[in-house]
């Protein structure tokens, strides 16, 4: 074993070589990484998560991925999807994608005795997936949709339940109207309310039988508005939406479910500048208070600083030696902080104590993202930028004089 960590662990690990000054320094040091780790951990976690849940709510209630007609432009009314240069099957077997599901919209107003709500219908059709939805529905279900014939049933969000007093097995008249002719009228029977906490969905949509949109907007049986694509992992859409617009054809478009809600785009963004901020502020926290310790620590060992020159020991070696003291007492401080700050994330990620405005924040609790590469970095980036922090301020070892300092009290 090297001199200098040999000797570091020697006087990191004594007990009889602390006074109360050291103590009380020591204590400091560790309290500052501790607190320095708790806060990164939580901010990390809180901020990933909150990036994921949003991107997940988004994507798995309309797609990850959504194929329209250029002539839909950013209509609510969608049109017939065109089949030139389409390829749903290929589309099927990219690796990434786990499901496809085949869509018609059109706008409406549902109303009644209490109150009345545009909305918009999203038909959807037999290959609908009802499994990836079910995590949205507080109550009910979703329509059981067949090729052909129509279902009257409807799955409305809670904000129009609450605006039109509905319950599940309630009746709703919607009102749907098209150019220079008369309003349609349709009656429903709410089957299911949901909820995703993103106020932009649950203010408008309702879903439905598609069969009802085609034939509202005059489509033939076979026609579609557009196709929902679903990855594995919401994480691959920018890697794998370039090969899915090769097989969409010229005449449709697709779309990200990050780009079909801009404001909250751009809200989501905010947490990668905040994320940096609240880590470096930390980090320098942590450096300043551990270039403290060790400069008391020095001033503190000045006699050992001479002996140890007297006994041959170079500038380098004790440098080291000091360096690597630093950073043995900043492990506890680790530890504990990490201890700490994944019992917190746990709790939250379990418990969900801390509850949120879903109006402001898309999301009803605070979500939190374990990932082990990143717990394990906040620990080594804190201790390696430490380590490079403290080379400069050991070099005032250099300045000691062996005679003086074996002298100095």
């Amino acid at each position: 074993m090297k001199f200098p960590l040999y000797f570091s662990r020697k006087i990191a690990f004594s007990k009889d070589n602390k006074n109360n000054l050291s103590r009380v320094i020591i204590f400091i040091g560790r309290l500052s990484v501790a607190l320095g780790i708790i806060v990164s951990l939580i901010t990390v976690s809180t901020g990933f998560g909150s990036k994921k849940a949003i991107k997940e709510r988004l994507a798995d209630f309309s797609g990850h991925i959504t194929v329209k007609s250029t002539r839909s432009n950013s209509s609510y009314n969608t049109s017939v999807l065109d089949n030139q240069g389409l390829s749903v099957k290929k589309i099927r077997e990219i690796p990434d994608v786990e499901t496809v599901q085949k869509y018609a919209m059109v706008t409406g107003i549902m109303r009644n005795e209490h109150n009345f709500a545009g909305i918009i219908f999203k038909g959807v059709g037999k290959d609908f997936d009802s499994l990836r939805f079910q995590k949205f529905l507080i109550a009910g279900t979703t329509p059981k949709i067949a090729e052909k014939g129509y279902n009257n049933g409807v799955t409305i969000s809670q904000k129009i339940a609450n605006d039109l007093h509905l319950k599940v097995k309630d009746s709703i008249v919607t009102v749907f109207s098209k150019t220079d002719q008369q309003p349609i009228y349709r009656k429903f029977e709410v089957v299911g309310i949901y909820k995703t906490d993103i106020k932009m969905i649950d203010d408008q949509f309702v879903i439905g039988d598609i069969n009802h949109v085609r034939k509202i907007q005059d489509m033939k049986p076979d026609e579609i508005g557009g196709i929902d694509i679903f990855l594995k992992d919401v994480n691959d859409i920018d890697s794998d939406f370039p090969e899915i617009e090769k097989l969409i054809g010229y005449k449709n478009y697709a779309e990200k479910a990050t780009e079909k809600f801009p404001q909250i785009t751009d809200w989501i963004s905010i947490f990668d500048t905040n994320i940096a901020l609240i880590i470096i502020i930390m980090l320098i926290v942590v450096v300043i208070n551990i270039i403290m310790v060790l400069l008391i620590l020095i001033i503190e060992r000045t006699n050992s600083i001479g002996l140890l020159k007297t006994l041959g020991a170079s500038n380098s070696q004790i440098r080291a030696t000091f360096i690597n003291y630093t950073l043995i007492i900043m492990i506890p401080g680790l530890l504990y902080g990490n201890a700490i700050g994944l019992g917190l994330i746990l709790i939250q990620k379990f418990f969900g104590v801390i509850k949120l405005n879903p109006e402001n924040y898309y999301v009803s609790t605070v979500p939190v993202d374990l990932n082990p590469i990143v717990i394990i970095s906040i620990s080594v980036g804190i201790l390696f930028i430490s380590g490079l922090a403290l080379i400069v301020p050991s070099y005032l070892i250099s300045k000691i004089s062996p005679v003086k300092a074996i002298k100095y009290n």
